[in-house]
């Protein structure tokens, strides 16, 4: 899928990617008198699309304003996204397709840290910076010095949530429910294990599933024999509903949280009524008092037929700032130069909070605690690094 592209012709464009890729033929360099190529590289359909979608829409929106406002270095900037389909394999590809083919200066992908692990390589192999909107896994940026992102990292977010169960949910006893199959998952329930067990907890029950899969009825009879305080679910929102239902089936009614991977409209719709007694660590609030959330619901739903925008939306949305501002810091649309303002990015005004990318190209900045209830999301607390 392109965004403010006329539609290519199938054959001549695979054709001519075939020729880049067998000839291993580099971009010529961005022209100095059109619009400013940015890649992105989502998951518009398939397992994670509400995330994705989420993000690519946040994204557009931002390069409407920016183009709006003037653009960039007194150029417009031209978003090309691809559809990964949330396919493991298919990432790589397509950043080689966006560098090769449409000579993109930057990339902005992915939601899923699996999914950005793939194409991180590429980008710093070929020396276009990559910044990815949330993807929270360590290993993303550690990959090399052309990697960002704009999100807080697992660490973080393992520790506030062990925090987050001993002083709130007043919870000893923690069973972890997680997705071995995915990155994110099995670090996030990592670091939250650790800090937990610094703190004085207890991990009782460990279970483990993969992606897809649909019956969790045997890991939460374990789980229950096990009598926790709190189960906590590291996963994607597709499993995450799905586990909250059949937990509630079997009678586990304790407290059940996750991080942000549960955040989703789709979670509603999947789990309704057994959501009450969860709760999830994310990005922002959409009820936050700041302006500048404000201001950008207010746009966001003015664009998108009301839709109030979740923190993957916000997250889309402050990566393309950020580039954006990097690229007019740089004076230059050099991707060198541009890595380079990405590194020295220092209290940039986001919608997610002010963002300093730090000497590991991670974002430092607060998180917050949501819950479901009266078949809503409501903002519960704000928690800072």
């Amino acid at each position: 899928m392109c965004v403010n592209e006329l539609p290519r012709r199938p054959f001549l464009a695979g054709l001519l990617v075939a020729v880049l890729l067998v000839t291993g033929c580099k971009p010529d360099g961005d022209p100095s008198d059109g619009p400013i190529k940015i890649g992105e590289f989502a998951s518009l359909t398939g397992g994670e699309a509400a995330f994705g979608t989420a993000s690519h829409n946040g994204t557009v929106l931002a390069i409407e304003q920016i183009n709006r406002d003037g653009g960039v270095l007194g150029r417009p900037l031209e978003l090309i996204t691809e559809d990964n389909q949330s396919r493991q394999g298919e990432s790589a590809t397509i950043v080689k397709k966006l560098m090769n083919r449409d000579q993109v200066v930057a990339v902005l992908g992915e939601v899923a840290s699996g999914r950005s692990l793939e194409a991180a390589p590429i980008c710093q192999a070929a020396g276009i910076p990559m910044v990815s909107p949330s993807s929270t896994n360590p290993r993303v940026t550690e990959v090399g010095d052309h990697i960002f992102r704009v999100c807080f990292i697992d660490p973080f977010q393992g520790s506030l949530l062990a925090d987050f169960a001993r002083r709130t949910l007043k919870a000893r006893r923690v069973a972890v429910l997680s997705d071995v199959s995915a990155p994110y998952s099995t670090g996030l329930a990592e670091y939250f294990q650790k800090a937990f067990l610094a703190a004085g907890g207890e991990v009782i029950a460990e279970q483990k599933y993969s992606s897809k899969d649909k019956d969790f009825r045997a890991q939460l009879t374990a789980i229950k024999a096990a009598a926790p305080d709190a189960v906590f679910v590291p996963g994607y929102y597709t499993e995450a509903g799905l586990i909250v239902t059949q937990a509630r089936q079997l009678g586990l009614n304790v407290p059940i949280f996750g991080g942000d991977g549960w955040e989703a409209p789709e979670l509603l719709q999947i789990a309704g009524p057994a959501l009450e007694n969860t709760y999830y660590s994310t990005h922002y609030s959409s009820e936050a008092d700041d302006p500048r959330v404000q201001e950008f619901v207010k746009a966001f739903r003015a664009r998108y037929d009301g839709q109030v925008p979740d923190a993957m939306a916000a997250l889309g949305y402050d990566s393309a700032m950020v580039l954006a501002d990097a690229i007019r810091r740089a004076g230059s649309t050099e991707p060198a130069k541009i890595r380079d303002a990405l590194a020295a990015t220092k209290d940039f005004p986001c919608v997610t909070g002010l963002t300093t990318l730090d000497a590991q190209r991670n974002a430092s900045k607060s998180a917050v605690i949501i819950t479901v209830r009266d078949g809503r999301f409501q903002y519960v607390e704000t928690i800072q690094p």
